[in-house]
């Protein structure tokens, strides 16, 4: 199981529900990674999502603790121990973990790669993504040249964690 996510130099990675930053080549690199893969994220994530919906052409689980909610077709649960569950339905090399921040830091420790996109933005956040640099068993496999778009300078590390938890 894989992360993708993009931070700050401060790890934030959302503000008042919103993203900090978009930048199409990273969406594009975003889709590439999750094409035809299953995605597990938030009810709030979803939201901001064009028109709320789940993605296309992936199976898309959704955490929410609100029983009522619906999102087809996407597969919703409601608890760490139900996705848990429907996690192990799917080959972990074909599962991508795409936030929010509490979806991110629930399953962080049963990921072993992470797909972070850090852009050199000053922006408030107020939902971050925990320090992979400062965590013992996470360490950098690829760093990418530094790239700009629209003003935003952006670069894309991949790390791996040594020792993830099994699902």
């Amino acid at each position: 199981m894989e992360l993708i996510v993009n931070v700050t130099p401060d790890w934030g990675i959302g503000f008042e529900n919103r993203l900090l930053v978009s930048i199409s080549a990273d969406l594009r690199r975003f889709r590439a990674l999750t094409d035809s893969k299953t995605v597990v994220l938030g009810r709030k994530t979803l939201e901001t999502f064009p028109g709320g919906r789940p993605l296309k052409n992936r199976t898309n689980i959704i955490l929410t603790h609100d029983t009522a909610f619906s999102a087809d077709p996407a597969i919703i649960v409601h608890d760490e121990a139900a996705l848990v569950s429907e996690l192990r339905k799917y080959p972990p090399e074909s599962i991508a973990v795409i936030g929010g921040a509490s979806v991110y830091e629930l399953l962080l420790d049963y990921c072993d790669a992470a797909h972070v996109t850090k852009t050199y933005v000053d922006a408030p956040a107020d939902r971050f993504f925990p320090n992979l640099d400062a965590l013992e068993n996470w360490q950098i496999r690829r760093v990418s040249e530094l790239q700009e778009e629209n003003g935003l300078q952006f670069q894309y590390i991949d790390y791996v964690n040594r020792s993830p938890k099994p699902l």
